[in-house]
C-alpha cells in the first residue's frame, strides 16, 4: 500500500512538472476541454486530454 501512495505521488509531481510543456503542445486546449469560471474561480475539466493520454499510454504499455 505504501507503495502505491509513492508511486502515485511521484507521477503526480511528474504531471505537475511537465504540465507547461504539454499545454505547449496544445494539450489542455483539446475540443472537449472545458473551461469555465464560477464565483471568481477558474475551474478546469480536461476530458479529451484525458482520454487521449489514456490511448497514448495504453499503446505504450501495450508495447513494454
Amino acid at each position: 500500500m505504501f507503495r502505491w501512495l509513492i508511486a502515485v505521488f511521484v507521477l503526480l509531481l511528474l504531471a505537475n512538472a511537465i504540465g507547461p510543456a504539454l499545454a505547449r503542445l496544445g494539450l489542455g486546449k483539446l475540443p472537449g476541454d472545458l473551461r469555465f469560471t464560477i464565483f471568481g474561480r477558474l475551474v478546469f475539466l480536461p476530458f479529451a486530454t484525458t482520454v487521449l493520454l489514456s490511448l497514448v499510454a495504453g499503446v505504450v504499455a501495450r508495447f513494454l
